[in-house]
């Protein structure tokens, strides 16, 4: 029973635990805080755009979406 489907929802499955129990611990606590993250606080009002950020999470993807194609 199976296939390539199923190997890569487990795979998928075990990614997102291995980087949830990192997020937990709070070793990507730097994530969000890196230089190019626009980030306004005033007294009644409060904006976040985490350009940076955003960027390094496509780059990450876009990486690992490209592996995935090789390997199926």
């Amino acid at each position: 029973m199976g296939g390539p489907i199923a190997n890569l929802l487990i795979g998928l499955g075990i990614l997102l635990v291995v980087v949830g129990l990192i997020a937990k611990t709070g070793l990507l606590g730097w994530f969000g805080h890196l230089p190019g993250d626009i980030q306004i606080k005033r007294e009644n009002f409060q904006f976040y755009l985490p350009i940076t950020s955003m960027i390094l999470v496509s780059l990450a993807l876009s990486a690992l979406l490209a592996l995935i194609r090789r390997l199926f």
